[in-house]
């Protein structure tokens, strides 16, 4: 079975590799980018498959040494370690080869809102803003802020993978703390929502303009000469969902729009997929929750210095650097436990 598995994979890393040297290929840019795409997924599982060749040979020649004269106990040790390394080898091929999300390869883009607990929930929620962009420069990701308003960011992340990475972000962030206003010292429990969005192509949703209801209004707060002088701010209501957009960042009512449409169209495909592939990508509402502190995917307890994310049941006391961006021990974990489920669903499907 594992041996069948090492094959499929070496086929399909060689043909990767053929056809990232395929002049046919290299000359279309979008089909160039699609292989090296694709040779970059199929690495990992290819170095696994290697190493896999490699422990059962090392096992296979142990064996034979033994049953050829007789005990040797560094020679069994030997065998002992090569057959833990292959089963090890064999559970991480498997993970390897779990069907990834469809999305994973997206931009995103990413809307924080301050939940419950007032003032400081908006505070919470600059905080929360500024880990994720400082997470995505750490990973060499490009950012653009689209809407910065008190308590509500709206940001986009652009880079091969970035879905893959931040969808693990999606839900409440819950924070204790004492807030700067707080004169007692008493801790308080606020919560931040965070909803990360998919960036859908002009293929992937198809908006009726007729569909739409686009308001012009003046912008407010931080923005420049333009501000309270001009109609830039716009808000876009999809009238058969009801779902509204508003951005007034840019001077121009133009660019405004531009990124309106796209968060509208960000949104609308996360619902689309959100309903035909249930089991694999929540909507909005059911990522986001109503922002009450039970509704909870990561407690963040600033005087012990604690960060929990309740998914995975981690726990780790490195908050501030959590706070400066340093979120791949989480990642990871979310990553391999999403792997896993996966693949339990998949052999109980064949089963």
């Amino acid at each position: 079975m594992i041996g069948q598995l090492v094959e499929q994979i070496e086929a399909r890393f060689a043909d990767a590799e053929r056809e990232l040297s395929d002049p046919a290929v290299i000359s279309d840019r979008r089909r160039y980018a699609e292989a090296g795409r694709r040779y970059r997924q199929l690495a990992p599982a290819a170095a696994l498959a290697t190493d896999w060749r490699h422990a059962t040979s090392d096992a296979e020649g142990a064996q034979e040494l033994l049953d050829e004269g007789g005990e040797d106990p560094e020679m069994r040790e030997e065998l002992r370690a090569a057959r833990e390394r292959i089963e090890a080898l064999e559970e991480e091929l498997r993970l390897a080869m779990v069907e990834r999300d469809p999305n994973d390869d997206k931009n995103v883009i990413v809307e924080i809102r301050a939940g419950a607990g007032g003032d400081e929930a908006g505070n919470w929620a600059g905080d929360l803003f500024k880990m994720l962009t400082r997470y995505a420069d750490r990973l060499g990701y490009a950012t653009e802020t689209m809407d910065a308003t008190d308590g509500a960011y709206t940001f986009e992340v652009r880079g091969d993978g970035a879905y893959s990475v931040f969808k693990f972000e999606g839900g409440t962030h819950r924070v204790q703390r004492v807030p700067e206003t707080e004169s007692q010292g008493r801790i308080h429990t606020s919560t931040a929502t965070v909803a990360v969005l998919p960036e859908a192509e002009d293929v992937d949703v198809s908006i009726d303009m007729n569909d739409l209801e686009i308001d012009v209004y003046r912008s407010s707060g931080p923005g420049g000469q333009s501000v309270n002088t001009t109609d830039s701010a716009v808000r876009i209501t999809h009238k058969p969902t009801g779902l509204v957009v508003s951005m007034q960042d840019e001077k121009s009512q133009l660019q405004n729009r531009e990124r309106a449409m796209k968060v509208l169209r960000a949104r609308l495909y996360e619902q689309e997929m959100a309903r035909q592939h249930a089991e694999l990508a929540a909507d909005r509402s059911a990522q986001v929750g109503t922002g009450a502190r039970a509704e909870k995917i990561r407690t963040y307890n600033f005087p012990e210095r604690r960060v929990t994310d309740h998914r995975v049941k981690l726990t780790v006391h490195n908050l501030e650097a959590l706070l400066a961006g340093e979120l791949d021990e989480m990642t990871e974990a979310l990553q391999s436990d999403e792997k896993r489920r996966k693949l339990e669903l998949s052999a109980s499907g064949a089963a």
